[in-house]
Protein backbone atom coordinates (compact mmCIF):
# COMPACT_ATOMS: atom_id res chain seq x y z
CA UNK A 1 0.00 0.00 0.00
CA UNK A 2 1.29 3.34 -0.89
CA UNK A 3 1.37 6.42 1.26
CA UNK A 4 0.36 9.57 -1.59
CA UNK A 5 2.60 12.28 -0.60
CA UNK A 6 1.09 15.78 -1.95
CA UNK A 7 4.07 17.64 -2.14
CA UNK A 8 6.06 14.76 -3.92
CA UNK A 9 6.94 15.14 -7.62
CA UNK A 10 5.91 12.17 -10.26
CA UNK A 11 9.36 10.76 -10.05
CA UNK A 12 9.99 11.17 -6.11
CA UNK A 13 6.05 9.36 -5.72
CA UNK A 14 7.84 6.48 -7.66
CA UNK A 15 10.77 5.98 -5.63
CA UNK A 16 8.62 6.27 -2.38
CA UNK A 17 6.20 3.59 -4.15
CA UNK A 18 9.25 1.49 -4.90
CA UNK A 19 10.52 1.87 -1.69
CA UNK A 20 7.36 0.64 -0.27
CA UNK A 21 6.48 -2.27 -1.72
CA UNK A 22 9.46 -3.58 -0.40
CA UNK A 23 11.71 -3.22 -3.74
CA UNK A 24 15.26 -1.94 -2.31
CA UNK A 25 17.74 -4.24 -0.50
CA UNK A 26 20.64 -3.05 1.91
CA UNK A 27 23.90 -2.90 0.68
CA UNK A 28 26.71 -5.13 2.35
CA UNK A 29 29.15 -3.38 3.91
CA UNK A 30 27.29 0.06 3.19
CA UNK A 31 29.92 2.10 5.18
CA UNK A 32 32.50 0.91 2.57
CA UNK A 33 30.45 1.86 0.08
CA UNK A 34 30.03 4.95 0.96
CA UNK A 35 33.85 5.55 1.52
CA UNK A 36 34.26 4.18 -2.08
CA UNK A 37 31.90 6.43 -3.66
CA UNK A 38 32.80 9.62 -1.11
CA UNK A 39 36.37 8.77 -2.74
CA UNK A 40 35.11 8.96 -6.36
CA UNK A 41 33.01 12.40 -5.86
CA UNK A 42 36.36 13.91 -4.59
CA UNK A 43 38.32 12.84 -7.18
CA UNK A 44 35.05 14.35 -9.71
CA UNK A 45 34.60 17.06 -7.73
CA UNK A 46 38.86 18.51 -7.57
CA UNK A 47 39.29 21.17 -9.67
CA UNK A 48 43.38 21.54 -9.69
CA UNK A 49 43.83 23.35 -13.00
CA UNK A 50 42.94 26.23 -14.94
CA UNK A 51 41.74 27.05 -18.48
CA UNK A 52 41.27 30.19 -20.41
CA UNK A 53 38.93 30.11 -23.22
CA UNK A 54 37.66 32.65 -25.62
CA UNK A 55 33.80 32.55 -26.73
CA UNK A 56 31.31 34.90 -27.99
CA UNK A 57 29.93 37.87 -25.76
CA UNK A 58 26.38 35.92 -27.17
CA UNK A 59 27.51 32.46 -25.94
CA UNK A 60 28.30 33.53 -22.30
CA UNK A 61 25.19 35.56 -21.82
CA UNK A 62 23.64 32.06 -23.05
CA UNK A 63 25.64 29.82 -20.01
CA UNK A 64 25.35 32.38 -17.85
CA UNK A 65 21.40 32.58 -18.44
CA UNK A 66 21.50 28.45 -18.13
CA UNK A 67 23.22 28.22 -15.26
CA UNK A 68 20.78 31.21 -13.30
CA UNK A 69 17.92 28.94 -14.23
CA UNK A 70 19.98 25.66 -12.77
CA UNK A 71 20.87 27.58 -9.60
CA UNK A 72 24.87 26.62 -10.16
CA UNK A 73 27.42 29.62 -11.34
CA UNK A 74 28.38 29.11 -14.93
CA UNK A 75 31.82 27.45 -14.62
CA UNK A 76 30.37 24.88 -13.12
CA UNK A 77 28.00 24.69 -16.18
CA UNK A 78 30.52 24.70 -18.17
CA UNK A 79 32.75 22.24 -16.57
CA UNK A 80 30.00 20.09 -16.10
CA UNK A 81 29.19 20.75 -19.64
CA UNK A 82 32.71 19.51 -20.81
CA UNK A 83 32.92 16.30 -18.26
CA UNK A 84 29.82 14.81 -19.50
CA UNK A 85 31.11 15.23 -22.91
CA UNK A 86 34.56 13.46 -22.74
CA UNK A 87 32.66 10.43 -20.66
CA UNK A 88 29.82 10.38 -24.07
CA UNK A 89 27.35 11.83 -21.73
CA UNK A 90 26.55 14.71 -23.50
CA UNK A 91 24.67 13.73 -26.95
CA UNK A 92 23.20 16.35 -29.62
CA UNK A 93 19.86 16.74 -30.56
CA UNK A 94 18.16 15.66 -33.54
CA UNK A 95 16.53 18.79 -35.25
CA UNK A 96 12.85 18.54 -36.17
Amino acid sequence: MSTKKVNLAPDEQEILNSYESGEWQPVENSQAEISRYRKYAHATLKKDKRVNIRISETTLAAIQNKALEEGIPYQTLIASILHKYINGRLVERQKD
